[in-house]
């Protein structure tokens, strides 16, 4: 029996066969993917093995790798962290912002609010966001009572939700901070921080070695939380402190709980890992693993984060439409304040792979770290020389779902998503690298770092800074920056100062 509804049906089609019309499907509409960046600590160019390396395995970053882009030309703003990361989230080069600098843990937020952001751009477009993980961005107004509840931070500048540690791990306060509140204090027992005397009676590194079970090499020598002394002096809040070995249970647990709770989505997530940032101190189940002391096995617990946040992303049936940026805060340091037996224990471990330099420095691998797009299905596998930048993410994430960022905001963010996605080999044409309060820049060819006072060896770190009192100027094909060619190249010397200083007077 036919009803109305498919004499009505029928009508249509036969009214449309007479007029030579063809009956199209209705449009689908593509879901917006969900968009995750995780971003190692510390990670050097080499301490991946999909970047060359054979001394230490990093199979689930591999697995990301092999399914996706390996940029090797992939690159952070800034040779420290605070500034790497506040050029990740706002799109702007730190170095135009003079507090964007190496923050104590009671620094007030870096980031004010109103300022625009990759999640508050996001947003826009309808994600639920979230940062899990390392902060180090500052909290509040500059005088933070952890108490209470600690504002601005993160929920005031585009994250939905956050569960972070405020500084870093070598910093106090060592506790946890979620949506403005410390997690686990108790009224009858408040938490006290100050970055300039210690509280009466309160045990430090330096006057009580006995108390530790990791020792500093140079500084970190203050208060002392689960045998570890810090940077900064804390009294207080014991039922709220962390315990080291566990953070990346802690981090992981909260990553899933959001994808969990998001998974008709779309969300964006900045899991932030803490690995392998001193003091490094891996979940007793990774003890041992690399054969390279703590500093390997903080590699090992960080490939392993990657790979949690995958499988559970694939439980989730969401693994076909989540794009997933993996890369490094900065280059990678060995000795960084704690006597891990990380040089001892290096072997033939190259961490910078070919590149020269380290966190800190003004060479390349200081900058210059592990960039890796995937996207099942979208993402073709394969290596891309492009030029391209972390700063670049605001601009590039927000074009692909649709959205503009108002004029003036994000100004050094170009749109490279056509690179990121594979789509084509052309990225940035030039790019501005800072460490240590000075700019080096490159382009396609060339790499210059400008005539600079300061040290040529960092004294703690054994770091090559960088610094001389020459022109250096380096061909992107020499990346150990071996053959410093200025005297014999004047014309691009010019042409890179004369864009330098361009960038500087935007």
């Amino acid at each position: 029996m036919i009803n109305s509804s498919s004499i009505k049906a029928l009508s249509l089609v036969t009214l449309a066969a007479a007029l030579g019309c063809k009956m199209e499907p209705a449009e689908e509409t593509t879901p917006k993917p969900n968009i995750i960046v995780i971003l190692a600590d510390d990670l050097g160019y080499g301490d991946v093995s999909a970047y060359g390396s054979s001394t230490i395995s990093t199979p689930n970053i591999d697995q990301l790798a092999a399914a996706g882009l390996r940029f090797t030309q992939g690159y952070c703003t800034s040779a420290t962290c605070t500034p790497s990361r506040y050029g990740l989230l706002t799109g702007v080069y730190p170095w135009r912002n003079k507090d964007a600098r190496v923050l104590p843990g009671d620094a007030p937020a870096l980031i004010r609010p109103g300022m625009a952001t990759l999640p508050s751009l996001l947003k826009k477009a309808g994600y639920k966001t979230a940062v899990v993980g390392k902060w180090h961005l500052g909290l509040g107004d500059g005088n933070v009572n952890w108490n209470e509840r600690i504002s601005p931070g993160p929920n005031d500048i585009g994250f939905d939700y956050s569960y972070m540690m405020a500084a870093t791990n070598d910093r106090v306060p060592t506790v946890f901070v979620e949506n403005q509140k410390v997690v686990g204090l108790e009224a009858h027992d408040p938490l006290m921080i100050n970055y300039k005397e210690n509280f009466p009676g309160e045990p430090t590194g330096k006057d009580n070695p006995e108390l530790l079970k990791m020792h500093p090499s140079h500084g970190h020598d203050m208060s002392i939380h689960n045998g570890i002394s810090r940077i900064g002096f804390m009294k207080g809040g014991k039922a709220a402190l962390w315990r080291d070995e566990d953070m990346a249970d802690v981090f992981v647990d909260k990553a899933r709980e959001f994808m969990t709770e998001q998974k008709d989505g779309p969300f964006f997530l900045y899991f932030a890992l803490h690995q392998p940032h001193v003091p490094r101190t891996p979940n007793e189940r990774f003890v041992g693993q690399s054969g390279m002391g703590p500093r390997g096995d903080a590699i090992v617990e960080a490939d392993w984060c990657v790979g949690e946040i995958t499988k559970h992303l694939e439980s989730l049936g969401l693994s076909k439409n989540t794009l997933i940026v993996f890369s490094s805060d900065n280059g990678p340091v060995i000795d960084d304040g704690y006597q891990d037996q990380a040089v001892e224990l290096l072997g033939d471990h190259q961490p910078l792979g070919p590149l020269r330099g380290g966190k800190y420095s003004l060479f390349d691998g200081g900058t210059r770290v592990p960039f890796i797009v995937s996207w099942p299905g979208k993402v073709k596998a394969g290596v891309s020389d492009a030029l391209v930048c972390q700063v670049d993410l605001p601009a590039s994430l927000s074009s692909l779902v649709g959205v503009t960022a108002d004029s003036g905001t994000i100004a050094d963010s170009k749109n490279v998503i056509d690179a990121l996605l594979g789509k084509s080999d052309i990225g940035r044409s030039s790019l501005v690298l800072h460490a240590s309060g000075t700019q080096a820049i490159r382009n396609l060819k060339w790499y210059l770092i400008p005539p600079n006072d300061g040290p040529a060896i960092y004294q703690y770190t054994n770091t090559e800074s960088g610094r001389d009192t020459a022109m250096q100027l380096y061909q992107i094909s020499d990346p150990g920056q071996k053959i410093n060619i200025a005297a014999e190249n004047p014309e691009a010397v010019a042409e890179l100062e004369a864009l330098l200083l361009a960038e500087k007077k935007k």
